[in-house]
Order: structure tokens, then sequence, then C-alpha cells
């Protein structure tokens, strides 16, 4: 299966001690990789059908990191679709005037959903699903709806494609991410008291204390854990969760508070 490597964030932050450790899961993982990244200036997108062991590009992200709001990142093990550049995830596409960007790791077998508002580029069943749940939204809604709504027509439209096989994905528009898990999904918050962090695939530990301030909050969702000694917390099967600025709201309203705290960011 494909791995996946998620960040939503209360500033802009640097996601590369995460993806130092995530790219080296390319050596098993090889048919390609991919990473968004939802920046004030717009998503920025970068793929590549090489393993991420092996991309220059990896090694660019790696060595010079873009500040974030929220990112999606994925490395491919393919179970459909050719090993190419238009099968590499991320996947994007344009709703609502907004950019979303889309991650999948499974296999759905037998999806095959009539075209509708989107259609693929490549020939993937996880392009194939975000299409679907972008066009279910946009037939169900003319305009973004408020986020407790948009959480109920996304855990309709994702049991309905999870019933063709899992359904792990990262869904973002650069200020919501969602996450659903079918199988295997796992969340870290990392938030003061802030401690160091070692990480499973080699030997690199940060301590966060020195490079984050107070009132820092970062939530981190990967496929399997990325350090040895953080309390990842696994998700249930069938389970949609909702991040905003770092904190996990699922279905909840926007209070007034936090959306004066939105506009003031």
């Amino acid at each position: 299966m494909c791995q996946l490597l998620a960040m939503s964030s209360s500033k802009p932050a640097a996601v590369d001690f995460s993806f130092a450790g995530f790219a080296l899961r390319g050596s098993e993982h090889r048919d390609g990789w991919g990473i968004a990244l939802h920046t004030s200036s717009g998503c920025k997108l970068y793929t590549d059908s090489l393993a991420s062991t092996h991309s220059p590009l990896a090694a660019q992200i790696r060595n010079h990191p873009i500040k974030a709001r929220n990112v999606v990142a994925h490395i491919r093990k393919a179970t459909q679709g050719r090993i190419s550049l238009e099968n590499s995830h991320p996947f994007t596409r344009e709703l609502w005037g907004q950019t979303w960007s889309f991650a999948h790791n499974g296999d759905l077998k037998l999806f095959d959903p009539n075209p509708s508002l989107y259609s693929p580029h490549g020939d993937t069943d996880s392009e194939r699903a975000f299409c679907h749940l972008l066009s279910g939204l946009a037939l169900r809604f003319e305009t973004r709806p408020p986020r407790h709504v948009l959480f109920g027509a996304l855990e309709t439209l994702a049991g309905e494609i999870a019933a063709y096989g899992s359904f792990n994905f990262i869904l973002s528009n650069g200020e919501l991410l969602f996450a659903h898990c079918s199988t295997d999904l796992h969340v870290v918050v990392r938030e003061y008291p802030f401690s160091v962090a070692q990480l499973v695939d080699c030997d690199l530990s940060i301590d966060f204390s020195k490079h984050n301030h107070l009132d820092d909050r970062i939530a981190v969702i990967a496929t399997q854990p990325l350090t040895s000694n953080e309390a990842w917390a696994r998700f249930a099967p069938g389970e949609l969760k909702l991040f905003v600025n770092g904190l996990e709201v699922g279905s909840a309203p926007v209070r007034r508070q936090e959306w004066e705290l939105e506009i003031c960011c």
C-alpha cells in the first residue's frame, strides 16, 4: 500500500523533519511521490514518478523546505494505473474558487463511476475517487457550505466509496484538512510543552522546544507513526477527522472566537 503524510498547523511551518523520515519509505514504495504545500500564495504542487529515495526533487524539498499551514504528501506503491507523472499523488482541482489537494492509500476494486463534473487525467482508482468526491460536493453545494455541513457530506461520500475497498485519504483546501481512515492512519499533535522526537526510519531527532513558540500547534497525520517516542493515536476504521490550525475540530460548527482567530491569522 501507499504511504500518506499530512500536516495542519496554527502557523506556517516546515515539514522537513517529518518528510525526512517519510521520504525514506520510498525504498519500498517506489512508484512515485508528491507533496502539496498550501501557502499564503496558493497551493504549490510537486510530483515525481521516481522513488522518493532517488528523486532530486525530493532532496530539494528536504534541503530547502517551504513553510505552509497545510501539507498533503504521498509515496506511491502502485496497485492500479501506470507508473507515470500523471498518476503520482497528490492530485489537485479547483472547487468553489479554491485549490483542493488529495492523496489516497488503498485499493478500490471495480470503482468506476460515471464521468461527472470532474474527470481524471491518469488511470488510477485514486484520482477517480477524488473526482467523484469533488463532483458530489459541487452537485450538492453551489458555494462552500459551513464546515460541519461539508463534514457530513464528505462522510457520506467517503462511506459510499469505501464500500469498494480500502479508502484512506487526505483532502485539504489550505484551511481545512480532512483525514479519512479505512485501515491505517495515525495522528500526533505537537504543542506546548514541546519535547524531543526521534524518527523511526533513520537516526535523526529534533528538540521541538528549540524551534517552536508556546502558542504553536501542529497536527501530523501519517499512515504509520513517523517517530518512536511520541503518542500517536490511531484512527478508528471508517473514521473521518477534520483539522483546522492544528486542532481537531471534527463536525463541530465554527465558534465565534475561533472564527475571529482565523480572520486575524
